[in-house]
C-alpha cells in the first residue's frame, strides 16, 4: 500500500461523530488514535482527545473532523478504516483493520 495514503480512512459517521464529541471541547481538539500493547489479543486500540500534537504526527481530516496517529501506530493501522456504529449493542467506534489476524469479542484488541 502506498505511503502517501493516510493510515486510517474515516467513514462519514465516524466523521461526524468525531465532530460532535469534539464540539465541547475547547478548539483544536482532535481524536487521537494508537496502538498499544497489551489487551486480550495481544494489542489494542487506544481513543484519547487531545489538542495536542507531535511534529511527526499523521493527520487526517474528512468533513470537518480531524485525527492524529503517531508513525509507530501508522504501521500497524495502515489500510484501517474508522467507522461509528450505533445499534442494538449500543454506540462505539469500530476499526476495521485489514492486518488484524484476529480481534477479540470487546472489538478494541487484535492480533497481527
Amino acid at each position: 500500500m502506498s505511503d502517501t495514503l493516510p493510515p486510517v480512512a474515516l467513514t462519514a459517521a465516524a466523521a461526524a461523530r468525531i465532530c460532535f464529541v469534539c464540539s465541547d471541547e475547547p478548539e483544536g481538539t482532535v481524536l487521537r488514535i494508537s496502538v498499544n500493547g497489551g489487551g486480550c489479543s495481544g494489542f489494542s486500540y487506544g481513543y484519547e482527545l487531545t489538542t495536542a500534537r507531535a511534529d511527526d504526527d499523521i493527520v487526517i481530516e474528512k468533513d470537518g473532523a480531524t485525527v492524529v496517529v503517531d508513525p509507530i501506530s501508522a504501521e500497524y493501522l495502515r489500510g484501517s478504516e474508522l467507522d461509528f456504529v450505533d445499534d442494538l449493542m449500543g454506540q462505539a467506534f469500530k476499526m476495521k483493520n485489514p492486518q488484524a489476524t484476529a480481534t477479540c469479542g470487546c472489538g478494541t484488541s487484535f492480533a497481527m
